[in-house]
């Protein structure tokens, strides 16, 4: 037979909306705000119950409070773990305000009514993030806190509860705008907010215990505080569409100016990590150019070279004045600049003057970066008539170590991929030939930014540089000849002849990179040789194959990385073609033997990290 559970029924009350508290009870542990709040509270005429250090922080600001003790007749006892839990307490705060039972009852045991709960619970997730034992751990498991919380939220017809300093901001100016009285609205979304922290906090003990017994969590609760409305999703279709941040966590950055988007904020996100730990890794300062959450670009603070000068259209004397961060970028712009066009940038330091000055003349969504000079952000807030996106990244961020994904009606986990790639992981050259420590700077450039790179990636670098990436194809040898495709053109770019291309006043930046791609690719339509050849005054003449290959045939010094083994040698005898002198991949496949052997014949050098870096 079937066993139905009893339901209950609503209890009946009065129809209220506006409800000024009498008598509000505060327990906190962040204290930041509370007694601004509280001086409000008292204004209104409110009573206050508090206990411990809140109670201890109000008196020191000189306002009067009632030690909840005191309130219940009932000392704290067993070490504080009873302190609130009183019908004194919860009859106050769950009592139906015009219900003739439940004010018979008050008047019976003596309950006088609690119109407001402003409470944070134990800080449990901080304890056991410290690495505290077990005991410890338990002990901050707060009872009194949650049962409160639930208490005054499910009476939030009549009751205020308030869970998080973030929130004093509104209760105050809602009970400003409404006769020091809390509107229904506003308690009911308060109320919705308690149970999802309860919720949360809930899941992380469970979550606790479960990880001790080395059994799987009974469930695992993720709570979110929406941020920002975004105009839409990937698509104009995907409406609505929003970010939020998670309970209890900042977001990772802040707007400074512009609205993004939800492609510009996956972008953002991702490429943001990567020129962090490129800095943490290498110690200069980064930068990457992200086009659909991969890299177009990546690269360091390194010099550029006289040709390098003339490739990027800026001469030896500015060179030689660029900044750490304007360095960074030009060369991330660069490597693919034909790719990076309406780009996402992404930077390690301070954007500077220098930098801003660069971005302002690129076709670019936004940037995000670890601070803005004055004169920067007033630079760049002018860009795009103003709607340039500008993020500044959240100073000492960590992100959760779990993260969760929902595809198609399931929730996926698993552990963030904090490896850092860095010289320990290349102490193993499993070749003939040796890699040097000069080497090693751009392999770990290499991994990092295929780290961050939709799978299959492989990538080629050079001069703190990468140079060409190949991105999300099935097949490593096709990641192989894509990236290499890049590798080519990025060299042509160098090429006399393009070096040397005369384009009429007024070609447009852009348009003058697009232009010399297609020169070095030739494949010409007859229509669009005739509408290419409009950008020159004098038409020159073609980059035969035979110059091409002559050019690319003194290419060396190339670094190929890969985000996972190769399972065959075609992507190392593809790699020779465009200059390859080095190899670093995870390793760890059967023909692991045959790739050494092949670099061997090559003469390349290579090295085995153990760290595979798909990322989807």
């Amino acid at each position: 037979f079937e066993v139905m559970a009893h339901i209950l029924s609503a209890v009946k009350g009065n129809d209220v909306d506006t409800v000024v508290p009498k008598r509000a009870l505060v327990s906190v542990s962040d204290k930041t705000g509370v007694v601004e709040l509280c001086t409000y509270l008292v204004s209104l005429g409110t009573e206050l119950l508090s206990t411990g250090g809140t109670a201890k922080k109000l008196r020191e600001a000189g306002l009067a409070c009632k030690d909840v003790s005191e309130h219940t007749k009932s000392p704290e006892c067993l070490d504080g773990r009873v302190k609130t839990l009183h019908p004194k307490i919860h009859g106050g705060l769950l009592a139906v305000r015009g219900n003739e039972q439940h004010e018979k009852d008050m008047v019976d045991n003596e309950i006088g009514v609690i119109d407001m709960t402003i409470l944070n619970l134990y800080p449990f997730e901080a304890t056991v993030a410290k690495g505290s034992p077990f005991e410890q751990c338990v002990e901050n498991i707060d009872i009194g806190g949650p049962s409160m919380l639930r208490s005054t939220a499910k009476n939030h017809a009549f009751t205020t509860i308030v869970t998080s300093p973030d929130q004093y901001e509104e209760l105050i100016e809602t009970m400003k705008a409404n006769g020091g009285g809390t509107t229904l609205a506003m308690r009911k979304r308060f109320a919705a907010r308690a149970f999802a922290t309860s919720a949360a906090y809930d899941s992380a003990i469970a979550s606790y215990f479960a990880a001790q017994l080395e059994t799987d969590a009974p469930v695992a609760a993720r709570v979110y505080k929406p941020e920002m409305t975004l105009k839409y999703g990937c698509n104009p279709q995907q409406k609505p569409a929003g970010v939020s941040s998670i309970l209890g966590h900042p977001l990772p950055f802040s707007v400074l100016n512009g609205k993004p988007g939800y492609i510009n904020l996956l972008d953002a996100a991702n490429a943001w990590q990567l020129v962090k730990e490129l800095k943490d890794a290498t110690g200069l300062t980064a930068a990457t150019s992200f086009k659909h959450v991969s890299p177009a670009g990546a690269a360091l603070s390194v010099p550029l070279n006289p040709t390098e000068c003339k490739a990027f259209e800026i001469t030896e004397e500015d060179a030689a004045k660029l900044t750490p961060s304007a360095l960074a970028y030009i060369r991330a712009r660069n490597a693919d600049p034909m790719c990076s066009f309406g780009d996402f940038a992404a930077i390690s330091d301070v954007v500077d003057e220098d930098t801003a000055l660069y971005l302002k003349k690129e076709v670019s969504d936004g940037i995000i970066a670890a601070g803005f000079t004055p004169e920067a952000l007033e630079i760049l807030k002018q860009k795009k008539k103003g709607n340039f996106i500008i993020l500044q990244a959240t100073a000492d961020f960590v992100p959760p170590s779990m993260e969760y994904r929902e595809v198609f009606g399931m929730a996926m986990s698993q552990k963030r991929n904090d490896v850092v790639v860095s010289a320990e992981h290349l102490a193993k050259t499993v070749t003939k030939a040796p890699v040097t420590e000069d080497v090693k700077r751009d392999m770990i450039l290499g991994c990092i930014t295929l780290k961050y790179t939709q799978s299959n990636s492989v990538g080629f670098c050079k001069n703190g540089q990468m140079i060409g990436i190949g991105a999300g194809q099935q097949s490593r040898v096709d990641c192989v000849k894509l990236a290499g495709r890049k590798v080519a053109t990025f060299s042509l770019r160098q090429h006399p002849a393009v070096l040397s291309l005369g384009f009429k006043a007024g070609v447009k930046r852009q348009d003058r990179v697009n232009a010399r791609v297609r020169y070095i690719e030739g494949d010409f339509t007859p229509e669009e040789r005739s509408r290419w050849e409009a950008n020159f005054d004098d038409v020159p003449p073609p980059l035969t194959d035979e110059a091409k290959a002559a050019y690319m045939s003194s290419l060396e010094g190339v670094i190929l990385s890969s985000d996972a083994f190769f399972p065959f040698r075609d992507g190392i005898d593809h790699a020779s073609k465009v200059g390859v002198s080095y190899v670093v991949q995870p390793g760890g496949s059967v023909a692991d033997q045959s790739i050494i052997d092949t670099c061997d014949e090559y003469g390349m050098g290579m090295c085995m990290t153990g760290v595979r870096l798909f990322h989807h």
